[in-house]
């Protein structure tokens, strides 16, 4: 090697130290080490396990709230056959229902309810729920399902006394064969965790970018550093260095933090479908690691154009905004997982994350698209800082 590029790499590890033990030293920084890193994956998972325990709790209490029971005997009898139990609705109960106070549908019986099932009339049963109710509206097609079962029971005994079986109601049986393994099933609920992940990443390298390029210009403190005879392309390798690390490493700590938490699932159900391992989480950090490395050099090329680092926060709104909402295509596309998708930072990482948690994992032709496009968004980058370095005037 020569004495030009040991001078090279000296320079570059010199800046790397020092960016990254400022960075370190900032409590900003730390904070969302551990918040967006440490932290994230206890905290979703807990979340999502809470929130699927509690239906879990309310479909095992088996209850359900009715008005004017009185009026329908014979549905009452087949509940408490069903093993459920019978609770009085509230006399507010559609004002309870639009506040949330209450979690459970209300069914009201009509006023001739009774007379109407012994003429073999259809009486109409309203199940009573609000949209914007998550628990009540959960539980609504439970309900609907116990009620259609009363409703099929009856007809087959009003079949029954008139001697016809009641198999002539159901001339076709159908049964329903789901293709979707336990995993894919499971990232209908944990869909989001990529999200959460890239997220993560991206806040990361936000504030050590913008602080290191816009930050130091409104300090005072890259002039200086910029009279150095160092080439200019060490000096941004270095600070790059220094970004992408500490990204990456918030992208490590986010993809380990998956593997203790799922010893906090309250969900048997999510606990049994959920399967992330060693192997899961090193598949993530392959997508992860050259995003990360790419995200720390777009923003470092917003934030080298900007004068303080307020205006650097504004102009990084745009990069933000792209990571953010990118991923939420495949929420809306309805024709699934296109080519181009993997050719598209943040939603390529959002697809091949998602590809396993449904357990079906990626090859190296899928890695290839996005690893390219990372690299060359990370060579334009930093092509592009060191020229603002090089032919700019700094005030």
């Amino acid at each position: 090697m020569s004495f030009a590029n040991t001078s090279f790499l000296r320079t570059a590890f010199t800046v790397f130290r020092k960016e990254i033990t400022d960075a370190l030293r900032d409590r900003r920084t730390l904070m969302v080490v551990l918040v967006s890193s440490v932290m994230m994956g206890p905290l979703v998972l807990i979340a999502l396990s809470s929130f699927i325990a509690s239906f879990e709790a309310r479909a095992e209490k088996r209850e359900v709230v009715v008005l004017h029971m009185e009026r329908a005997p014979s549905l009452k009898n087949y509940f408490e056959r069903q093993t459920y139990t019978v609770k009085a609705a509230p006399a507010d109960y559609e004002q309870q229902l639009r506040k949330s106070t209450l979690g459970d549908p209300v069914v009201v019986i009509p006023e001739g309810f009774e007379d109407a099932i012994i003429r073999a009339e259809s009486p109409v049963v309203e199940v009573v729920s609000d949209s914007a109710n998550k628990q009540a509206e959960g539980s609504s097609g439970r309900i609907q399902r116990l009620l259609q079962g009363f409703g099929r029971e009856r007809a087959m005994l009003n079949l029954a006394v008139r001697g016809v079986s009641g198999e002539l109601l159901e001339p076709v049986q159908v049964e329903e064969r789901d293709l979707a393994s336990t995993q894919t099933r499971a990232t209908q609920i944990t869909g989001m965790l990529p999200f959460f992940v890239l997220m993560a990443v991206l806040y990361g390298a936000l504030n050590a970018a913008l602080d290191t390029t816009a930050g130091e210009r409104e300090r005072g403190s890259l002039e200086p550093l910029l009279m150095n005879p160092a080439e200019r392309a060490a000096l941004v390798l270095g600070k790059w260095g220094a970004v992408a690390s500490l990204s990456m490493l918030i992208a490590v700590l986010s993809c380990l933090s998956f593997l203790p938490a799922q010893w906090l699932l309250r969900s048997d159900t999510l606990q049994a479908m959920f399967q992330f391992g060693a192997r899961e989480a090193g598949m993530f950090l392959m997508v992860l690691l050259p995003f990360a490395a790419a995200l720390s050099a777009v923003l470092m090329a917003v934030a080298i154009r900007c004068k303080t680092f307020k205006e650097a926060q504004a102009n990084s709104t745009v990069v933000i905004l792209s990571v953010s909402l990118l991923p939420l295509f495949t929420v809306f596309n309805e024709g699934g997982e296109a080519g181009w998708h993997l050719a598209v930072p943040g939603l390529a990482q959002n697809v091949l994350m998602t590809r396993v948690l449904k357990g079906e994992g990626f090859g190296l032709e899928q890695v290839v698209v996005p690893l390219v496009v990372c690299v060359a968004l990370t060579a334009v980058g930093v092509w592009f800082v060191a020229r603002m370095l090089r032919t700019a005037a700094v005030r």
